[in-house]
């Protein structure tokens, strides 16, 4: 039974697998995608997205806390710098897991690609795409605020007669909204 087991221990001593996970983030913040097999990513996952979260605050306190956790300089540059940059506005969920439908030859184990969500810009293009459009609702119209498009559209058309060429006449609403004329004495 596995009752209250919270961690996969990949067939490790506690020692090793720190050193494991400590390796594989670090590899993983410097390159920003990495394969590996599909139980240690999902144990890295665990592992790294604390460390990300922890790097937005960008501390001394933070970096030694992290920089227990990594062993390695060139990473935590490279957290503390465009990884926590870019990582800002998201509030958790930095990694993505995508299993790539392989083994390997040797023990058949299931294959995956771990990267970091805002370094792959393949996403973010088709992100992009879907926010400048939208699904449009045919239930009604929303007023919520004037463009140029729909001032335009709410302004009222002028009424051509016949006769007049170049004259348009307005409708009476116009009429009545416009100040009177003052006579000539």
């Amino acid at each position: 039974m596995r009752h209250g087991k919270k961690n996969n221990h990949l067939g490790r001593k506690k020692a090793h697998r720190d050193a494991l996970l400590s390796n594989l983030a670090s590899s993983l913040l410097l390159n920003k995608r990495i394969t590996t097999t599909v139980a240690k990513a999902k144990a890295l996952r665990k592992y790294v997205e604390p460390l990300i979260t922890k790097a937005k605050t960008d501390s001394t306190h933070s970096r030694r806390t992290v920089f227990s956790y990594l062993q390695n300089k060139e990473s935590i540059q490279s957290l503390f710098g465009e990884v926590a940059t870019r990582t800002a506005e998201r509030p958790g969920g930095y990694t993505r897991i995508i299993k790539l439908g392989d083994v390997r030859l040797g023990d058949a184990a299931e294959m995956c690609m771990m990267e970091l969500v805002d370094f792959n810009d393949l996403y973010k293009k088709d992100d992009a795409a879907k926010k400048g459009k939208t699904r449009r609702s045919r239930k009604g119209k929303k007023e919520e605020g004037t463009t140029e498009e729909t001032a335009v559209a709410a302004e009222p058309k002028a009424k051509v007669v016949k006769g007049a060429p170049n004259e348009a006449k307005t409708d009476k609403k116009e009429k009545a909204t416009k100040a009177p004329r003052k006579k000539k004495e």
